[in-house]
């Protein structure tokens, strides 16, 4: 994704029984720096894909602070969240961690 500003970060993730994302955590870019860590339940992170916000999925560099290892690119297809191709019937980040 080398070139693409990412306005967010997911680095976890929790999934409900039915298999939909029910919260992600991530950082979110506020100006030249990201924010703290905070918990988005999956019908914002929707709203956040549809207006068109780039958000990957990665994790922070240990005492880099808005330094990330940026992994898959997030997209909303066929009504589920996913990274990465194929249809699964149900939402996917991968390898992003559970929490």
């Amino acid at each position: 994704m080398a070139g693409v500003k990412v306005h967010a970060v997911i680095e976890a993730v929790r999934y409900s029984p039915q298999g939909q994302i029910d919260l992600v955590r991530l950082y979110e870019r506020r100006g030249a720096t990201f924010s703290d860590s905070f918990l988005v339940g999956r019908d914002e992170l929707l709203r956040r894909l549809e207006s068109g916000r780039v958000i990957a999925t990665g994790q922070r560099q240990a005492y880099q602070g808005s330094s990330f290892d940026i992994g898959g690119r997030v997209f909303q297809r066929g009504g589920q969240v996913v990274t990465g191709e194929g249809e699964t019937g149900r939402d996917r980040l991968e390898n992003v961690p559970l929490f």
